[in-house]
């Protein structure tokens, strides 16, 4: 198996794994079960998110995309990062419920986003 093929399975596998555990982490709160944060679950998804980043990065080393010539894929970093705001303020336990939920919301509309990018490469601009 190439390289390519090898890192695009394991970004595509930590892609989901981000979307699980940030979905598993928001249920747990939205249930009352806000324990989660002493277990490996607090730290399993930035072991998970470092994997991907690191992935995301040696795809660009063994592919011709470029960020800011690939419309596509600029548009998913800026994504990540709203993505990324987004999510820490939705699991921030110091915010009220209301602005949690906005922003889970916004976080779960980001990153269907960048999916929809990932699969579609469209021509932005």
């Amino acid at each position: 198996m190439s390289a390519y093929l090898i890192l695009k399975h394991l970004h595509v596998t930590t892609a989901y794994l981000t979307v699980v555990l940030f979905a598993l982490r928001l249920l747990l709160d939205a249930v009352g079960k806000p324990d989660w944060r002493k277990t490996p679950l607090r730290w399993i998804p930035h072991v998970n998110d470092t994997i991907l980043l690191a992935a995301a990065i040696s795809l660009l080393f063994v592919t011709p995309w470029v960020p800011l010539v690939h419309g596509w894929l600029t548009a998913k970093i800026f994504l990540l990062i709203g993505y990324i705001i987004a999510g820490l303020f939705a699991l921030r336990t110091t915010l009220g419920a209301p602005t949690r939920v906005v922003a889970a919301v916004l976080a779960l509309v980001q990153i269907t986003a960048i999916f929809h990018l990932a699969l579609n490469k469209p021509v932005l601009w």
